[in-house]
């Protein structure tokens, strides 16, 4: 379906944009018919530079996954420019995509839009049951809000949208910047620059659910070649793992054998984060393939070699 179509991917050349690309390559699709748009000549924020790159570049399809992220700390920090950056990239570049009749706009979501306090496994249809949690409501949300555009836009014009909510994503090229990483290379810096000691954020007693980077970028081109449907679908692996047995996990293949202590007076965010991923096997087949452990031992090797 994909092999002689025209594809926009913002955010191609971030972690998992480079992992994406890559898989619609093997797919057949040449890298003429790829655009990625980066942010010094197109600012996705501005519809004005919007417009201009549907002008430059005519797209059959819009896989968006360009977005302001991070981890705990960023969001506490930057709870407003997160919100703003997002929710307007999202929005615009839906509109200006279906005033140039783009036959199909895959929107990336996010598990923080989960309320705070969501069964485990997360299904699909308890999305809307609660607010997400506080740290990272204001992402959390602006990302959502795609999915009702997406669905208003199904119902008023016929426009083709589908929404996919994937977990953490971790694995080589991952932000590794103690400023604004996620959780596992964060946990795999500390351990492996460490000496003596590390002290990690909260409890230890949340929970998290990770998906290796390939194979969340698999599952993003299933959906694209596959799904056609308005209800959101859930990305993941299927697991979880407490922090505490994370940073065991992660001390232990990276052979840190230092203290360990947790700073309780910061948060732990949301408290449980395990996807049920029924759905995205049973509407485009898709399974995770990647172990933990084998993903975890790739992404330290990775970040060895370049440090």
């Amino acid at each position: 379906m994909l092999k002689n179509k025209k594809i926009i991917v913002t955010g191609g050349a971030g972690f998992l944009g480079k992992h994406l690309v890559k898989k619609l390559v093997e797919r057949g699709i040449s890298k003429e018919n790829i655009f990625i748009p980066r942010f010094h000549d197109y600012d996705l924020r501005k519809q004005d530079d919007i417009k201009r790159m549907f002008s430059d570049f005519k797209a059959d399809i819009v896989i968006h996954l360009a977005a302001k992220v991070g981890g705990i700390g960023f969001n506490r920090e930057n709870p407003g420019e997160l919100f703003y950056d997002n929710i307007m990239m999202g929005v615009q570049l839906m509109e200006q995509a279906r005033l140039n009749n783009i036959e199909k706009f895959v929107a990336i979501g996010t598990i923080c839009a989960y309320p705070k306090f969501t069964p485990v496994p997360f299904k699909e249809e308890n999305l809307w049951d609660g607010y997400p949690e506080e740290t990272n409501a204001p992402y959390g949300l602006a990302k959502k809000m795609l999915l009702v555009q997406a669905q208003a836009y199904r119902q008023q014009y016929g426009f083709n949208s589908i929404f996919l909510l994937p977990v953490n994503l971790y694995g080589p090229g991952d932000n590794f910047n103690p400023e604004s990483s996620h959780v596992i290379p964060a946990l795999i810096k500390k351990c492996v620059d460490a000496k003596d000691k590390i002290t990690v954020w909260g409890s230890g007693n949340a929970s998290r659910e990770f998906i290796y980077v390939e194979d969340a970028a698999e599952a993003i081109v299933l959906a694209t070649e596959k799904y056609n449907k308005p209800e959101p679908i859930n990305i993941g692996a299927g697991f979880e793992i407490t922090i505490r047995d994370l940073v065991r996990k992660i001390a232990e293949l990276t052979e840190f054998k230092g203290k360990i202590e947790w700073d309780s007076s910061k948060p732990d965010g949301q408290p449980r984060r395990m996807l049920d991923v029924s759905k995205a096997k049973k509407e485009f087949g898709f399974n995770a393939k990647t172990s933990f452990d084998e993903g975890l031992k790739k992404t330290i090797e990775w970040y060895k070699n370049e440090n």
